[in-house]
C-alpha cells in the first residue's frame, strides 16, 4: 500500500496515513539499523500491513 508519513515517533516509528482510505498505521523500517534512512513528515512511502493488526505496518520503500 501507499501512504504518507504524517508524524515521526520515538524509536524509529512513524505515523502513516494510508492512501485510498481514512486509516492510519504505525510503521517501522524494514532495514537494519546500519542502513539508517532519514524520513521526514510529508514523504510518500510504500508499506506492507500486518495481516493480524491493520494498524501496524512496515516501511519497505521510500519514494524520492
Amino acid at each position: 500500500m501507499e501512504g504518507t508519513v504524517t508524524q515521526v515517533l520515538p524509536g524509529t516509528m512513524f505515523r502513516v496515513d494510508l492512501a485510498g482510505s481514512a486509516k492510519r498505521a504505525r510503521a517501522y523500517f524494514r532495514q537494519k539499523r546500519k542502513h539508517f534512512i532519514r524520513i521526514i513528515p510529508g514523504e510518500k512511502v510504500s508499506v506492507e500491513l500486518s495481516p493480524y493488526d491493520l494498524t501496524k505496518a512496515r516501511i519497505i520503500f521510500r519514494e524520492q
